[in-house]
């Protein structure tokens, strides 16, 4: 029987239950000081008699715990608070309007090769932050990845997380087999090597809707895991490439020193691996849109945070060769960056300059408080990419994207007014 629902845990009220498990509740609150719904989990009280059951489950709660505030990236899920005493124990993450990969991973329900690649990308990065900062997940699998809105993607769970500081090595007794890998198995010592063979076994488990390894028994299971070469993921599903395929074994080697030297290498490949897939022409994914920013120099400095909460207020745009982007005298709402191909400006029919890849144009009315007009006219020279911005989208964004924006605008700014008094001189 389920226990009644409370009114308030700490200063969150409660509005519902949103999930159960062995050892805790998850409840929907609200925090009414930041004006958010947030997720409430709360630790349940383990039977008196269970003593060891009781002390595990509470390292891993005050394991997660000591992690708020640490960990601010886009595909993690956020931890904004925790308490722990003789009363109660409970951690308030943000809440995430969605289900976990485990509804993806059943061959009636895969998701296209292309996303599953994508989704894959976004969890190697928030690794790979999370490495930078520290910590190895180490209990990387489907119930612990949260998805929303298509591919986006939100990691949680860092219970049994090591990192600097922690009062552990390892937490034994913690992990589900199916993921581990070899070294967890043998309870040797744990690196970023881990997380890339558990993401590896959930990319596999995506792709085809099984996991690599399978037994009827566990000790069976963890030999397979300790001694036997995975089947390429495409034995199952046939449109899976053989670069893909090198990429998943290439993450499930035995060996931690077998697998990817570091998250970008990681990345790196995959993406690759990706471009090979056959995609229709005009689609762009969030993953090649991310690799573009950040090849771009005017998002040479952004961070990761930046450039994904850009994204998410970007449209992207082509346009064939001598056709018109922007005119000379009309009002405008957007401004632009070219990704590829070229474009001229012009003024009264006069040419000024000559745009190319990480160039931007119309961004003056950013900055203008009224309704400005067009001083000049873009037309595009050759097949042309652009990503369009909206003023009033961008003044709606963080603190920290416009500040690097404005950074970008200002650098512009400089090589223009270069340019223009070179062009002075040799006059």
């Amino acid at each position: 029987m389920s226990d009644p629902l409370p009114q308030q845990i700490g200063k969150y009220p409660v509005i519902r239950e949103i999930g159960r498990g062995a050892t805790s509740v998850v409840y929907l609150g609200r925090d009414p000081f930041a004006n958010r719904e947030v997720a409430i989990k709360v630790l349940k009280n383990p039977p008196l008699q269970d003593t060891d059951f009781q002390r595990r489950f509470r390292k891993v709660f005050l394991n997660e715990a000591a992690l708020v505030g640490k960990l601010f990236h886009p595909h993690i899920l956020g931890i904004y608070d925790a308490v722990s005493d003789e009363h109660q124990n409970y951690i308030v993450m943000e809440y995430v309007d969605g289900k976990t990969l485990e509804d993806l991973c059943e061959p009636a329900t895969l998701l296209s090769v292309s996303k599953v690649v994508e989704i894959v990308f976004k969890c190697s990065l928030a690794l790979a932050f999370a490495q930078r900062h520290g910590v190895i997940h180490c209990d990387i699998k489907p119930a612990n990845i949260l998805i929303s809105d298509d591919t986006n993607i939100k990691i949680s769970d860092f219970g049994a997380a090591q990192y600097d500081g922690a009062q552990h090595t390892h937490l034994q007794g913690i992990g589900s087999p199916a993921y581990m890998s070899p070294e967890q198995v043998q309870d040797r010592g744990v690196t970023f090597h881990t997380d890339i063979y558990s993401l590896g076994v959930v990319m596999y488990q995506m792709l085809t809707g099984k996991l690599p390894f399978r037994a009827s028994t566990k000790a069976s299971l963890l030999y397979q895991v300790v001694h036997i070469p995975a089947v390429p993921p495409s034995t199952f599903r046939r449109e899976i490439s053989s670069d893909l395929d090198r990429v998943v074994l290439r993450c499930l080697e035995k060996d931690p020193e077998g697998r990817y030297a570091t998250w970008a290498d990681f990345s790196r490949e995959l993406t690759h691996s990706y471009r090979n897939l056959e995609a229709p022409a005009d689609s762009i994914t969030d993953t090649e849109k991310f690799g573009t920013l950040r090849s771009l120099a005017f998002f040479k400095d952004f961070r990761e945070q930046e450039l994904w909460e850009l994204l998410r207020i970007t449209s992207w745009r082509k346009f064939l060769v001598d056709q018109m982007i922007i005119r000379e005298g009309d009002s405008g709402e957007s401004f632009y960056v070219i990704t590829s191909g070229e474009a001229k400006v012009s003024k009264a029919g006069r040419l000024l300059n000559i745009l190319r890849p990480g160039d931007c144009f119309g961004e003056m009315l950013y900055f203008s408080e009224t309704n400005i007009r067009r001083s000049t006219t873009i037309t595009s020279l050759s097949p042309l990419a652009v990503i369009e911005i909206k003023a009033s989208d961008l003044s709606q964004a963080s603190d920290p994207l416009q500040k690097e924006m404005n950074k970008s605008f200002l650098r512009i700014l400089i090589d223009r007014l270069t340019w223009a008094n070179n062009r002075l001189s040799a006059a």
